[in-house]
């Protein structure tokens, strides 16, 4: 069985469905109608709810979109939807906002909104922050499409909720939901089935490779922004999911004298600072991974793990070298990340072997680093390229290249020809011209209906003579700022 706090009421779930969503669950199991399905692929916000977690003495809200998250991934959470925000009836302060400030136009993404500026309101105070924020509540409402274009309302109502919040029934219950959630924690493994369904959900590394030891069909259930999907567009049953956001191993980051070691049960939302820190291009990255709500929820050893060509993290990771440890059964081995990928999502995985954390070096002296992503919108939208360049540079001489390129073809791959052409070679710009050339020898990408080929061949290119540039004459400004 699994239980969680649906707000105040405690739930406990023995025979259902695994492959029910938390929106359906609301909307169908529950009655609670107020959470909107839209897209049911995560893209439009409309579904928007607040998770609470333990975190300490302290409980910290999240934001998740409900169509991606099955019910199996509440165990031992609070679950909050807009009915639970109007209290002994009066609308809660983000609430109110909304009207006063006539953000709500048609209605149907309010409610997701609403979660959006209920979490951002909830998260700026926990902070420390206090009054408004323009960037922070650009990135908290990236993720929530209004399709009556009404957004200045909506961004007025956001400032007068960050700049006018009072104590609400959530903080003076506080105390109590911190010591309802440690009841329900979860001690041992679980498992929720409907007989010819199943989600087993661990605590242990050790227990999780026996389970997929066991049971080598079943599916890793992390996040589930992409395997959701499965069943919401393609409408295909999973028999049996392994759960693995209760391992506090695999959501464990470190940061040593040589590397980033960040499990890959860790959400990218928590990956941010320690990647952000060491390299700056890969947080500017981060802020543009999708929406906050699937960065709250999405991990790291997924977006590697589903073997995506067009995954954003991937070419990063292969362009600093990152390594992988695979573990199966008691067997572990660490692999460079490059080797993992084989083909069209095909990878070096073996069966009931699974990703348990991912290794990314420290910065060095002489390295720069950068990382650009090309889409049609600059929030939430997938890459058409993305591109990550990684050289040492002595005394004007590239000693060492590790370029990787996502979308240029069937998996993330390093331009090898183009590294030779740069490795030994004066940093000068008939040298990358050389370089660019060489880029029409790594790849022959594909026309698709975000990019032509000759597109992103000419894009790859131009991104390396943007990097060059950088790199010249770091005074020219070159990027678009997200949240101006």
């Amino acid at each position: 069985m699994i239980q969680f706090l649906l707000n105040r009421e405690l739930r406990t779930e023995h025979a259902l469905d695994p492959n029910v969503t938390v929106l359906n669950y609301l909307r169908e199991h529950v009655g609670k109608t107020g959470t909107k399905e839209g897209c049911a692929s995560g893209d439009c916000g409309a579904c928007t709810v607040v998770v609470g977690e333990l975190d300490g003495d302290r409980v910290r809200y999240r934001t998740l979109n409900s169509c991606l998250t099955f019910v199996s991934s509440l165990h031992g959470k609070q679950l909050i939807t807009v009915e639970d925000l109007k209290h002994q009836g009066r609308l809660h302060s983000v609430q109110q906002a909304m009207v006063d400030c006539h953000g709500s136009q048609c209605g149907f993404c309010t409610p997701g909104f609403i979660m959006s500026l209920f979490a951002l309101q909830k998260n700026r105070a926990a902070s420390g922050a206090s009054g408004y924020d323009k960037g922070a509540t650009l990135e908290a409402l990236a993720g929530n499409l209004c399709r009556c274009t009404g957004y200045r309302p909506i961004i007025d109502a956001a400032e007068q909720a960050c700049c006018q919040k009072q104590p609400d029934h959530f903080d003076a219950l506080e105390s109590d939901t911190v010591a309802r959630l440690r009841a329900i924690a979860p001690r041992e493994t679980a498992e929720l089935n409907s007989g010819d369904k199943r989600c087993l959900v661990p605590l242990t590394v050790a227990d999780l490779a026996d389970l997929y030891a066991a049971n080598p069909e079943a599916r890793l259930l992390a996040g589930g922004t992409d395997l959701a999907l499965e069943v919401t567009q393609f409408h295909r049953e999973l028999p049996v999911m392994i759960y693995v956001g209760h391992i506090e191993d695999m959501k464990r980051i470190e940061v040593t004298d040589d590397a980033i070691e960040i499990g890959a049960a860790a959400v990218l939302s928590d990956c941010y600072e320690a990647l952000a820190s060491e390299y700056p291009d890969f947080g500017e990255l981060l802020h543009r991974f999708a929406s906050l709500q699937i960065r709250n929820q999405g991990t790291l050893g997924g977006n590697i793990g589903n073997a995506s060509p067009i995954g954003d993290a991937p070419p990063l990771l292969i362009a600093l070298g990152a390594q992988i440890a695979l573990r199966q059964g008691n067997t572990r081995r660490i692999l460079p990340l490059q080797d993992y990928f084989l083909d069209y999502k095909v990878t070096a995985r073996q069966e009931a072997e699974f990703i348990e954390k991912i290794i990314v070096p420290r910065a060095r002296p002489n390295q720069a680093f950068r990382a650009y992503k090309v889409s049609k919108r600059l929030d939430d939208d997938i890459s058409a390229v993305c591109a990550a360049f990684n050289l040492t540079i002595d005394d004007g001489v590239v000693s060492e290249a590790r370029i990787a390129f996502g979308g240029m073809a069937a998996i993330p791959k390093r331009a090898s020809a183009c590294e030779a052409a740069l490795v030994g070679s004066a940093w000068y710009p008939d040298v990358i011209e050389r370089a660019c050339d060489a880029l029409g020898e790594d790849f022959t990408p594909l026309s698709d209906f975000r990019a032509s080929k000759e597109y992103r061949l000419l894009t790859a290119q131009n991104l390396l003579r943007k990097f060059f540039l950088e790199q010249q004459s770091p005074e020219i400004e070159t990027r678009v700022t997200a949240y101006a």
